[in-house]
């Protein structure tokens, strides 16, 4: 059955001068071996000019964000209440929470949350945050898995990897990832890809911005070997009880290795 391709033109749309408060999650590694930890972090950046950089600020409520790690086979596991937190105050440091697990494969570590937020208009604000892990049962000949490719979770609106984010990455190596909402491509919208370290220039970045395709999808070949940052906003005139707008903001967190660790 043709995919029916949901494009922003298709529904109002409104402006906001609202503050982007962008949460994501990220891992101490994205390859382990079976049996060993890994560290989920969730946290949040104040990017108040459409995120163009990778810095924090501010501490996600953790008793409005759900925070899980879907296995291979698509098992959920639910991480929330075992992330513990990193800083001294309510509004400083980040949420980290441990998972190991056996089973080989490539995991999704993923952060939702829906809130009513009010920073002179009322929105509902939902937000999609996802990284991803390998693991393997031998780090020197790692076998791909390529079951995450195209998985959909059914955020309101995410980003899906179009290839695998794991292995075979490295630098030089073209990433490509589709935006959905509500489980249909959107077409005709701005991701924009930060690099860690990196302030994106005002305006639209040539270099790390890209509009979608009409499937939704846009394509990014990193040069280096860095974190990076995914990013949309979308914001509809969808109005609710207490809010008068919607914005959905998706993000994903790729690490990029400077050589494949995939055995050719």
């Amino acid at each position: 059955m043709k995919r029916i391709v949901l494009t922003i033109a298709m529904l109002a749309m409104v402006t906001s001068s609202v503050l982007a408060h962008d949460a994501w999650v990220e891992t101490n590694t994205n390859l382990l071996r079976s049996g060993d930890s890994i560290y989920v972090d969730l946290k949040l950046g104040n990017h108040g000019n459409d995120h163009r950089d990778f810095k924090q600020a501010g501490k996600v409520q953790i008793e409005k964000v759900k925070v899980e790690v879907v296995d291979p086979d698509g098992k959920k596991y639910d991480l929330t209440s075992n992330m513990v937190d990193q800083g001294y105050t309510p509004k400083e440091g980040y949420w980290t929470g441990k998972f190991s697990a056996f089973k080989p494969g490539v995991y999704t570590a993923a952060a939702t949350s829906d809130a009513i937020v009010n920073h002179g208009q009322a929105q509902r604000s939902l937000k999609s945050a996802k990284t991803f892990f390998h693991i393997t049962e031998s780090l020197d000949k790692p076998t791909p898995d390529d079951r995450v490719v195209g998985k959909v979770l059914g955020h309101a609106m995410e980003l899906v990897p179009v290839v695998n984010p794991v292995l075979p990455m490295a630098a030089g190596k073209k990433f490509q990832v589709q935006l959905v909402m509500k489980g249909k491509p959107v077409a005709n919208e701005k991701i924009s890809c930060i690099p860690q370290g990196h302030e994106l220039k005002e305006g639209f970045d040539a270099e790390y911005e890209f509009m979608t395709n009409e499937e939704g999808i846009i394509s990014f070949t990193p040069k280096e070997g860095n974190r990076y940052l995914f990013v949309s906003h979308v914001v509809l005139n969808e109005k609710g009880d207490g809010y008068d707008a919607t914005k959905y903001t998706a993000t994903l967190t790729l690490f990029v290795p400077d050589l494949c660790m995939c055995c050719e």
